[in-house]
């Protein structure tokens, strides 16, 4: 497939995700992407946040061809998106986003970054070298969620900062097989170690026994990272406080599985039951901010 050239005379590289493809995965995300308790309005922005990050990652991670080249070219069209110049159709319907919540664009360029470092960093060695990947692989979404809200407040997004990299770290236990294919690794190393794992055991069929010990710990110093949404919720009035709880309630129900499977990631598809989601639903929406 050739490179597309638009009106202008701009190139689009070749393999670059349709819109279509993008937005077609919300459905299988651990948490809603856009909840219909929310206005109309607000569900569109968040849809279109989405959008942009889930094609930073389908570029990142999927993409055929030079992949920094395709972020580069993400990079130009963020901008030509606040100029309202875009093409793609996703950067397109980022428009009026960025434009009416007055959007900076630093959060979305960070998660560009963060798909630039995939491809020349495969493996962490210790875990806060993996908080600060999600500093730029998630934390901006929560960030950008909250300020499409008008809640965007210090305090708040410490909280969200919290709660998107526990659904980040949560994610990357679910895809430990798929990840180790594709040559990534975010487990710790120094945690490898500690339990006596190897890369090797991330292609197996099943979880050995080590390897289900190593995801069980790792489990326990995510879900207090994921704690933060009930305080993070509670902060927040009527609908956006269910709306924003459901994140949250998603990444513990997924965690739930995780642990539910006793740590077998690789032959459990650990993913989070709906009504598992609405039992931590209703659980943190009873909580009251510490």
């Amino acid at each position: 497939m050739a490179s597309a050239v638009d009106v202008s005379g701009r190139v689009t590289p070749r393999g670059i995700p349709s819109a279509a493809d993008v937005l077609g995965q919300a459905g299988a995300e651990n948490f809603p992407v856009a909840s219909r308790l929310l206005p109309a309005r607000v569900r569109a922005h968040l849809l279109a946040i989405y959008g942009f990050a889930r094609l930073a990652d389908d570029i990142g991670d999927e993409a055929d061809g030079d992949r920094l080249a395709m972020l580069d070219w993400l990079d130009e069209e963020l901008v030509r998106a606040a100029e309202g110049r875009a093409t793609h159709p996703l950067l397109v319907r980022l428009t009026p986003t960025i434009e009416e919540c007055r959007l900076p664009l630093e959060p979305f360029q960070r998660l560009i970054e963060a798909n630039r470092l995939d491809q020349r960093v495969h493996r962490y060695e210790t875990w806060e070298q993996l908080l600060g990947y999600c500093e730029l692989s998630a934390n901006p979404v929560g960030e950008l969620v909250l300020r499409v809200l008008d809640a965007a407040t210090p305090e708040r997004i410490a909280l969200s900062d919290r709660v998107c990299t526990g659904l980040q770290l949560v994610e990357h236990l679910q895809d430990v097989g798929e990840d180790a294919e594709r040559g990534r690794v975010y487990l710790p190393a120094e945690d490898l170690r500690r339990f006596e794992c190897t890369v090797d055991d991330l292609f197996a069929e099943r979880a050995p026994p080590r390897l289900r010990a190593l995801v069980r710990y790792e489990a326990t110093r995510i879900r207090p990272l994921l704690d933060a949404g009930a305080p993070l919720a509670a902060s927040l009035p009527g609908r956006f406080r269910v709306a924003v709880a459901g994140f949250a309630a998603g990444g513990h129900a997924a965690l739930d599985a995780v642990v539910d499977a006793d740590g077998d990631v690789l032959g459990v598809r650990c993913r989070p039951r709906p009504d598992r989601v609405m039992t931590r639903l209703a659980s943190l929406l009873r909580s009251r901010a510490a």
